[in-house]
């Protein structure tokens, strides 16, 4: 891109890989420039943390208040009702209201470590759509919001277009979506005078019906903005691993394990994942994402640092290093290890090694745990497990019991009582 922002969270979103596509570029920019900017993001109350495939909206959100604007995290307590359909093969599952408010309150554990919350200018505020959505009168919302959309410029929208081309089912609760969607761009502008919405390049299609709404309804000028749908070097989704979703809550997802998924970042990613998990000057992300050979784990380790620290603290990301670096180069059991507690009664007669390696979650089954037995990939105390019959008694697990699968993935199993 040759053009050149003179706002600083322009040329942050520019400079470190964050920005797909905008809907004005130098109208935006000069927005940025004339005072304080209150842009949003969306998040639908899915599961009761977000996982890493959300942390680059996050880190936006983050420049946006460290830039000196205002963010607002919209959560999506009236649109999971519905659920997006973008881009999916199936249909989400409903979820009752009591589940959607329980998983709201998890994620928003996740943004406290990301933005501050107050009533300050550049303060972040988190809304919840419900305020507006849960209210709605139907033929009230059809003939004030419903006449303003085109459905055959709807049905062309490839988010839709994909879903109909494969003849996969499109219900009319998900073809609803994309309508409150706008009209929660158009309620932000108005109640709050929130100028920009930004989200993945999958969203842009949302973006642009909510913008084309406020136009219509409130005639006043408002933004989007995309970031790239992220994609590892290999091609994976970014956001899953091995042995499931990154949550970013602890509870979900261990700081051990969240440490680990970057430390085992491909080597070709190193670089662009400084850039946008991290703050670190872009000239260091750099010179680190091109280093070659043994050095470049030692990138990898900065790179995990900083991101654990962000997400859970410095001290749970000196504690993961430590622990990482206690099994790795010694062979130890390591404090800090995904730790499976058992009682007596849970252990009974005997518990096969193919349990422990599943419920530990080294396995997601147990054909997968006898797989990995049978490749020469599992290993109790260091090692090899050679027979997929091993059964430990409680006797067995006086002292903790380290399992492994591959030279990366760990867990105790502790007695307790």
């Amino acid at each position: 891109m040759t053009w050149h922002p003179k706002s600083d969270f322009m040329r942050v979103m520019i400079e470190r890989g964050f920005l797909a596509d905008c809907t004005d570029y130098q109208a935006l920019d000069d927005a940025f420039m004339a005072g304080v900017v209150p842009a949003y993001i969306g998040f639908d109350a899915t599961a009761k943390s977000l996982h890493v495939g959300s942390l680059i909206q996050i880190m936006m959100l983050r420049w946006l208040q460290k830039t000196g604007h205002k963010p607002i995290v919209l959560m999506g307590g009236g649109t999971t009702k519905v659920g997006d359909p973008s881009f999916r093969a199936d249909e989400r599952p409903l979820l009752t209201p009591d589940q959607i408010d329980d998983n709201i309150s998890g994620i928003k554990k996740v943004f406290s470590s990301y933005v501050s919350f107050g009533d300050g200018d550049t303060d972040a505020t988190m809304v919840n759509n419900a305020e507006w959505l849960d209210d709605l009168n139907y033929l009230e919302f059809l003939r004030d919001i419903g006449r303003h959309f085109s459905v055959n410029r709807m049905l062309a929208f490839e988010s839709v277009k994909s879903r109909l081309d494969r003849e996969q089912s499109l219900s009319f609760l998900e073809f609803n979506y994309m309508i409150l969607q706008a009209y929660d761009f158009l309620e932000l502008n108005r109640r709050y005078g929130c100028l920009l919405q930004m989200g993945g390049s999958d969203q842009w299609g949302n973006i642009i019906n909510g913008i084309d709404l406020t136009r219509r309804v409130l005639d006043n000028q408002i933004f989007g903005l995309t970031s790239p749908l992220l994609t590892t070097s290999d091609g994976k989704k970014m956001g899953k691993s091995q042995d499931g979703a990154v949550w970013l809550n602890a509870d979900m997802r261990s700081p051990y394990e969240f440490w680990q998924f970057w430390r085992n970042t491909t080597d070709a990613d190193v670089g662009r994942f400084l850039k946008l998990y991290t703050e670190m000057p872009i000239e260091e992300c750099e010179r680190l994402g091109a280093l070659e050979g043994s050095e470049i784990n030692d990138a990898k380790i900065i790179l995990a640092n900083a991101v654990t620290t962000l997400a859970h603290g410095a001290e749970a990301a000196a504690n993961a290093e430590a622990t990482a670096r206690e099994v790795f180069e010694k062979g130890g059991m390591g404090d800090d290890l995904p730790t499976l507690k058992l009682s007596a009664a849970d252990i009974g007669d005997g518990i096969s090694i193919v349990q422990l390696i599943v419920k530990s979650g080294l396995a997601k089954s147990g054909k997968d745990a006898k797989r990995l037995i049978g490749e020469n990939g599992a290993k109790m105390n260091d090692a090899p497990l050679e027979s997929t019959g091993v059964v430990l008694q409680a006797s067995d697990l006086a002292e903790p019991v380290k399992l492994s699968a591959g030279k990366k993935r760990h867990a105790l199993v502790v007695l307790e009582g």
